[in-house]
């Protein structure tokens, strides 16, 4: 997965499938466009679970605002409690999430 932190008024914590990165999903009237500069940037890099979750641990307790897109994302966040289903939306059978903390 990728991860990119991207501080600004609000830190805003991105978190997409690897696979997913640099592709468009549009269904009816939505898009879903998952682009590289948002959700890798030049500080986003791969991760293991284990990173993700610390970093996960560490950001919901902050003033923060998360962005995941993806199968693998969503359901470590969802482990982790972080987001539950009724937030889960899907563009093109892709699943992903936006939270503020």
């Amino acid at each position: 997965m990728y991860v990119n932190i991207i501080n600004s008024y609000r830190t805003v914590i991105t978190v997409c499938d690897k696979e997913l990165l640099g592709k468009t999903f549009e269904e009816g009237n939505k898009q879903l466009d998952i682009k590289e500069s948002f959700y890798k940037g030049e500080e986003g890099k791969i991760m293991a679970t284990e990173e993700i979750k610390k970093i996960i641990q560490v950001w919901a307790q902050e003033d923060a605002t998360f962005n995941i897109v993806g199968e693998k994302s969503i359901q470590l966040f969802l482990q982790k409690n972080i987001i539950d289903k009724n937030s889960v939306r899907n563009i093109n059978k892709i699943p992903y999430a936006m939270i503020l903390l």
